[in-house]
């Protein structure tokens, strides 16, 4: 069995350039989107999801702020979108690579015998993202 790695968090303020280390992807209770958020999503797209976490300055693309999505969608969460980015649906050869992980990926390696749990996993993770939605 492989040790999934992530983007996660290694902003070190020593260095005159940030950069962005690979750690091991840590377990969080699949059942908590706002858990997992904290755990995979804050380090770049910040703790209130405005794209600001502390790993954001390190990235090529800054992170999106994930609070607008709905309102940048005519009003209407894009949903299968956001489930098609965080699982690595999305990617095209083509298109290069991009800097945020596949998480569908990585969420797999945590219950590898699993795929229900990725599943959860991946819909609460969704679903904590359309709950945090600007008014």
């Amino acid at each position: 069995m492989f040790k999934a790695t992530a983007l996660i968090l290694a902003v070190s303020a020593a260095l005159v350039a940030q950069q962005v280390k690979k750690v091991p992807v840590q377990p969080t209770p699949a059942a908590s989107g706002q858990a997992m958020f904290k755990e995979y999503c804050a380090v770049c797209h910040g703790v209130t999801a405005k794209g600001d976490g502390p790993a954001a300055d390190a990235l090529k693309k800054r992170p999106a702020d994930l609070t607008q999505l709905t309102r940048k969608n005519n009003s209407s969460f894009p949903e299968l979108r956001v489930m098609n980015y965080i699982t690595g649906a999305d990617v095209v050869a083509a298109h290069g690579s991009r800097d945020m992980p596949v998480w569908g990926t990585l969420f797999g390696s945590l219950n590898p015998n699993n795929r229900e749990v990725t599943t959860l996993r991946v819909a609460n993770l969704v679903s904590y993202v359309k709950s945090i939605q600007a008014q």
